[in-house]
């Protein structure tokens, strides 16, 4: 089960993972990602049994993926020396908005930003450190990673809204009864609260409504 930085040991995808594992009576065995694209490339190589990540249509091509087990509204996260005021000021010229390498949101945003400036990073402690020293002037990915960047960024601000992410399980492709077994998991934790009481102990911030 993949996760991105620390706060995976703390999130929705291991503490669904974790019980996901159990239920099945397997071995729950946790891999850290320093970044989505390297999450992507060993679901590829076919060392990854299970992800928890947006449900994106590129993706479909080379995973299974159960119903949508959140759904998280896109935006941006603007740095504190940021020219960008808010929403509107996004699009122009000389901004340098930030993105993760290998990221749903790169492909998405290169077809929506047309004057701004997407400069591809390769972590999101990276994007993290840009946007604190000026390196960026704006982040853009769903608003639960948006927020959590926030609070160790210092007079940061969340902006926005271009859409919205499906994050679901996935496994790789031909294992019909894997993919079964994850439908049937989603719809109990999401009927019987399991989903909601994960997201509340993260404290994931972002939802849709």
């Amino acid at each position: 089960m993949p996760g991105q930085g620390n706060a995976a040991a703390r999130g929705v995808a291991y503490e669904l993972g974790a019980k996901l594992a159990k239920a099945a009576n397997v071995p729950f065995e946790p891999v850290i990602f320093p970044s989505n694209d390297k999450v992507l490339e060993a679901m590829r190589a076919g060392s990854l049994d299970l992800v928890l990540t947006n449900a994106s249509a590129a993706r479909a091509q080379f995973i299974d993926f159960s119903k949508p087990v959140l759904e998280v509204e896109k935006g941006y996260l603007i740095g504190p020396r940021s020219p960008v005021k808010d929403a509107a000021d996004i699009d122009r010229a000389g901004v340098r908005i930030g993105v993760s390498r290998g990221s749903s949101t790169e492909v998405e945003l290169a077809q929506i930003i047309k004057s701004a400036t997407l400069v591809p990073m390769p972590s999101l402690a990276e994007a993290r450190r840009a946007l604190s020293e000026g390196g960026l002037d704006a982040f853009g990915t769903n608003k639960a990673i948006l927020f959590e960047m926030s609070d160790g960024i210092p007079g940061s601000r969340v902006i926005g809204n271009w859409g919205a992410e499906s994050i679901a399980f996935g496994v790789p492709k031909g294992r019909p009864a894997a993919l079964a077994y994850l439908g049937r998991f989603v719809e109990d934790e999401r009927r019987n609260g399991g989903v909601a009481a994960a997201a509340q102990r993260a404290g994931l911030r972002g939802l849709k409504q």
